[in-house]
């Protein structure tokens, strides 16, 4: 059957695609706040759970939160906030800068937000939907993989609007 033909109007025919004769897979247990910290644990990362009781840690300087959303909390976000601050005059060229790895890389979603001081702050988010389940392999895979390439954004930022300023900012205490 052609893309656009009725079907018994030539071409190919369907298949029987009746979902009910095929074998039931067992579902991947479902993601939980343990078998995150476990999955943490398991990469020998340090982390701590801040006065929110959220779970968040550091790489290169830079703090990390793993967040889980959702009805029964199946989601999980991980969110870096890049350890260097800017002049918010920098805020178009950052966003320039963004908009450009968004066009060449699928994640993570960069953003940035300017805190009480006028200070420009650039976080960045990788979010995946588990409502199936996970397994430990997948999701130690999603998080090395957040991590990993949330730091490779953080390094291309750095080389492209920080070559100009000596010394990063000091960041706010993020487990205050």
């Amino acid at each position: 059957m052609g893309l656009f033909s009725e079907p018994g109007e030539g071409g190919l025919e369907e298949p029987d695609m009746d979902h009910r004769d095929w074998p039931a897979w067992p579902s991947p247990p479902p993601l939980t706040r343990d078998r995150l910290e476990a999955a943490l644990k398991a990469e020998n990362w340090s982390y701590q759970i801040d006065s929110d009781g959220d779970v968040g840690g550091i790489w290169d300087a830079n703090v990390f939160y793993f967040f889980l959303y959702g009805e029964n909390k199946e989601t999980l976000q991980v969110r870096g906030r890049w350890h260097q601050s800017l002049p918010i005059e920098m805020r178009p060229k950052v966003r320039e800068t963004i908009d450009n790895w968004h066009y060449a890389k699928i994640w993570p979603k960069a953003y940035t937000t300017v805190d009480d001081s006028g200070r420009l702050w650039v976080l960045a988010e990788h979010t995946v939907d588990w409502e199936h389940g996970v397994t430990d392999e997948q999701l130690r895979l999603t998080l090395r993989c957040s991590i990993t390439t949330t730091l490779s954004l953080f390094r291309h930022l750095q080389d492209r609007h920080v070559r100009v300023i000596a010394e990063p900012e000091d960041s706010p205490d993020p487990w205050q």
